[in-house]
């Protein structure tokens, strides 16, 4: 089973984290540190323990946005152990997946946390550590609504219309969704959405973005460079891609 470390400063959100933690069955123990020096400390000392000690950490949750040393810093830091936990970012902001991803982050997980949600985070990580074996606790699954997508943002749940998406930017194992009125982060691959969407009217126009078509105002060709105007937006198109977007272009109503 899974021995967890939480780290957050804001005491009562490390308190309901560590709850949460300790009530998922693949969690045998879980922790707190109210801050990245205290959780460097019990890292260290988990790391002299061994793998098989009684101070182990398998996953470390963790807050990025801290006084003194941040989240991403610990990561940075864990990067360079021989034999570093998983990590895990709990965060109330949006904006910092990519550099997550890049440290080799298991997930992703925005503030307020959902029961739920946090439970995909530890079958995640149980899966990387190789104790996926745990059942996992009982959620209820819902289909993906095709005409909208649901994103949360600082507690508040949104269903965005697919129609108001005018392109979709990879980042990492994440997707932004863009719209005339704001942009939005959601943990779909790109390559699901392209073949979910395709059917609506979205091309992939390079390995990093997915364009709907009929929000496409300008084709922009300069010295065999290929790109689109998308709102106020330009964005490249890949040669590979060239060709189908502008027969695409050319039939489109």
């Amino acid at each position: 089973m899974l021995r967890a470390l939480a780290v957050d400063d804001e005491r009562p959100t490390l308190e309901e984290l560590v709850y949460l933690l300790n009530a998922d069955p693949r969690v045998g123990t879980a922790e707190g540190a109210s801050d990245a020096t205290e959780a460097l400390r019990r890292i260290n000392r988990a790391l002299e323990s061994g793998p098989d000690g009684p101070d182990a950490i398998d996953v470390v949750f963790l807050d990025i946005q801290m006084p003194g040393l941040d989240g991403l810093d610990l990561a940075r830091l864990l990067t360079g152990f021989a034999r570093p936990p998983l990590v895990v970012f709990v965060t109330a902001h949006e904006d910092f997946a990519v550099q997550a991803f890049d440290l080799k982050a298991v997930d992703y997980v925005l503030k307020p946390v959902r029961r739920e949600r946090l439970a995909e985070a530890v079958r995640r990580a149980a899966e990387r550590r190789g104790t996926a074996a745990v059942p996992a606790p009982r959620i209820p699954v819902h289909e993906p609504d095709p005409d909208h997508v649901t994103v949360e943002l600082g507690g508040v749940t949104r269903f965005v219309p697919v129609d108001e998406i005018t392109h979709v930017e990879a980042q990492g194992d994440y997707a932004r969704l863009h719209t005339d009125r704001g942009s939005h982060l959601v943990r779909i691959p790109l390559s699901t959405l392209e073949e979910r969407w395709r059917a609506r009217g979205f091309v992939r126009i390079h390995r990093r973005h997915l364009v709907a078509l009929r929000h496409i105002g300008e084709l922009r060709l300069d010295a065999g460079s290929v790109s689109v105007l998308v709102g106020t937006e330009e964005l490249q198109v890949s040669r590979r891609h060239a060709r189908e977007l502008r027969d695409l272009l050319m039939r489109r109503p």
